[in-house]
């Protein structure tokens, strides 16, 4: 599939087909080699320095290719205020790069001063509505641009949410103007986890501020009452219920910038290449047809 930039009304710019993210063991590789990606990602915390030998790579990779920067760290879910010097480091990131696209996770993952490496559920009420908002209200002004908001992966509820997952993500985007980052995998694992209807969820999104697309793999336990639990790994291959979900999501708004997660267990550069090459084939045959309203 040809790669060709959205329209200036997308949430994002990058263009039209499959990207990989940025792992230092394949710089190499994309320099020498030069593979017909769309885009590569990489994760903001990983660049928040004023130099070194990441830096040294990035700059020559981004004459290449268009960039989306994927943050891990803003907690725009806490309770607690932004961590301004965090955001800081981030916006001189964005001005750098001038990414294509710059995207955060609706999740939490630090209060009272202390740092969970995780990315952590919140209840989805009115007032973490507000707060999620006025986070993003924050962020944006900072940034000077919308960013992306990810749906998350989540293993329980909260007994005081009052909104459903989507309608919560809805009232986000309509409220502060950000688009949509849309994790089918993330999709995927909640769905089996809280016996969701993937499709069900998905139709209940603002499927129109979806500005990229992102596809990884899971890994499969057993909760206590052994029944099936899916962990949002990035150490596993694409599963195939997910490359379903994906077709599927194609066909209600056709290609869409796709981006491969594959963050633990990272495999030869060739299996991340075939994956994006399968998603290439995807957003081809999504082209052919009409999105369905």
């Amino acid at each position: 599939m040809q790669s060709t930039t959205v329209s200036s009304t997308s949430p994002t710019a990058l263009p039209v087909g499959a990207g990989l993210g940025l792992k230092p063991q394949h710089f190499d590789t994309l320099l020498t080699r030069r593979p017909p990606l769309a885009f590569v990602e990489i994760h903001a915390e990983n660049y928040m320095v004023a130099g070194g030998p990441l830096h040294h790579y990035l700059e020559r990779v981004r004459a290449l290719y268009p960039l989306s920067v994927h943050g891990v760290g803003l907690s725009i879910g806490g309770a607690e205020d932004l961590d301004m010097a965090h955001l800081n480091r981030l916006t001189q990131l964005v001005d750098r790069y001038q990414p294509e696209a710059v995207s955060e996770h609706l999740a939490w993952s630090g209060h009272g001063g202390r740092f969970a490496n995780d990315l952590l559920p919140l209840a989805y009420t009115p007032d973490a509505l507000q707060r999620v908002c006025d986070h993003l209200d924050r962020v944006q002004e900072a940034l000077g641009r919308p960013i992306l908001l990810e749906n998350p992966a989540t293993y329980l509820t909260f007994a005081d949410s009052c909104l459903e997952e989507a309608a919560f993500i809805h009232a986000v985007i309509n409220r502060s103007g950000c688009g949509l980052l849309l994790d089918v995998n993330n999709v995927h694992v909640s769905a089996v986890n809280h016996r969701w209807d993937a499709l069900t969820y998905i139709d209940t999104l603002p499927l129109d501020k979806v500005g990229e697309l992102h596809l990884a793999g899971f890994d499969e336990q057993r909760d206590n009452s052994g029944a099936r639990l899916l962990i949002d790994s990035h150490g596993a291959p694409i599963a195939e219920p997910v490359w379903t979900l994906y077709r599927q999501l194609l066909e209600r708004i056709g290609p869409t910038p796709t981006l491969i997660e594959r963050d633990n267990n990272i495999p030869a550069f060739e299996v991340l290449l075939a994956e994006a090459s399968l998603a290439e084939q995807c957003l081809t045959q999504a082209d052919t047809r009409t999105p369905t309203p």
